[in-house]
């Protein structure tokens, strides 16, 4: 039998936050498009992830009449907290901070709920993404659908937001793209245990390091550790976690059965320029931040916008112009995120931890904080990071 290609306006390769948030724009104005995800949808539906939406992305999803998938999270958002050698410091999140807590597997959820029930293309199991002639007037997506059958999509763009490792930029040629990254010189041990959401969650500085216990949902909490670069999950038995825990906040925390470990290098990445051809990277398949910065949800949510608006300009005026200044656009948002992000994840790890940059650098850094503290526009920046780590 013969396959039928189809035809649509754009392919968007990865259901996570990126490419969801896109489909959404895309539809509400009237444009065709194809949202093509590797995994079931049980399986993206429980990926626990970051959980801060900061100002910027809530009022984001306002202005596109998307209020819904921001609200109605029955998820109860945990007293948040900063603390200092067990001190816990004064936090005012001030009359305009409209940041929240939405745990990424809600936002999903909430995000496919609304793309499905507004007649949205979602195909969940899509196995085998090929991309071919993006440099072409028609690229050309295949892939094999949840029964193996193989299937084409002929489209006028592509949109990579299936994370780092997709398939979206290794198919671009090696010399396409430049990257640019640095290595902080620090690891988290990463936890996700099932510890409801409760007191203290929040960030802890102590001369042993950083720590964090973040709500990844009502009944499941994601435990931070700074540790050193050559650690391993097995010099961290679940007893030595609770009690480092302890000993970081200065205060019990709460325990609980533990899921997950991994070691998490801190760093940083992007990817320049961020289109090839008819090709589009959003989110993470385009760059990366440390989760000390809580802004990796809200990088994707620009790079959403940005394309959105340039593919409904060039659809319905024929202007290709915005199109043109995507990556350029998206690259002046991102390496301010970076600046910040650099200079929140090495405040917060001088401050701790002397061993990495000294005791100098640690006087500097606890300067720094206590500057920070007296302002009101510092205190939202740390409410928005108690309330959620990526």
């Amino acid at each position: 039998m013969t396959e039928t290609p189809e035809n649509t306006t754009v392919v968007i390769v990865g259901a996570g936050v990126a490419g969801l948030t896109l489909g959404n724009f895309l539809l509400r104005e009237g444009i065709s498009c194809t949202v093509l995800e590797k995994h079931s949808r049980a399986y993206v539906e429980l990926r626990q992830r970051a959980g801060t939406i900061d100002t910027r992305g809530v009022r984001l999803f306002r202005a596109w009449g998307l209020d819904e998938v921001v609200e109605g999270n029955p998820i109860v958002e945990a007293e948040g907290g900063f603390f200092i050698d067990g001190e816990e410091m004064p936090i005012d999140t001030g009359d305009d901070n409209e940041s929240l807590y939405c745990p990424q597997q809600v936002l999903v959820r909430n995000l496919t709920d609304v793309l499905l029930r507004d007649g949205g293309d979602l195909r969940f199991e899509a196995a085998g993404v090929t991309l071919e002639d993006l440099n072409g007037p028609d690229p050309q997506v295949r892939y094999r659908d949840g029964t193996g059958s193989a299937k084409t999509i002929s489209c006028d763009f592509v949109a990579g937001c299936d994370g780092h490792h997709g398939v979206s930029r290794a198919s671009l040629p090696e010399d396409a793209l430049t990257r640019f990254s640095h290595e902080y010189g620090y690891s988290w041990l990463s936890v996700l245990a099932d510890v409801p959401a409760s007191h203290p969650s929040g960030m802890a500085i102590h001369s042993r390091g950083l720590a964090g216990l973040i709500p990844r949902g009502a009944n499941a909490s994601r435990v931070y550790l700074q540790c050193p670069l050559d650690a391993t999950v097995e010099q961290w038995p679940d007893e030595r976690i609770w009690s480092e825990l302890d000993a970081r906040f200065g205060t019990p925390v709460p325990t609980g059965p533990i899921a997950e470990k991994r070691i998490l290098p801190l760093r940083s990445v992007v990817y320049s320029p961020m289109s090839y051809g008819r090709l589009y990277l959003l989110g993470d398949a385009a760059h990366i931040v440390p989760p000390m910065s809580a802004k990796g949800i809200n990088l994707a949510l620009n790079d959403a916008e940005v394309l959105a608006r340039a593919v409904i300009q060039r659809v319905q005026l024929g202007d290709a112009s915005l199109l043109d200044t995507y990556s350029d656009d998206c690259l002046s948002h991102i390496w301010n995120y970076q600046a910040f992000a650099a200079w929140i994840t090495e405040l917060m790890h001088n401050a701790g931890d002397a061993s990495h940059e000294g005791e100098f650098r640690k006087q500097i850094a606890r300067a720094e904080l206590q500057r920070q503290f007296t302002s009101p526009a510092a205190n939202q920046l740390f409410s928005e990071l108690t309330s959620g780590v990526n």
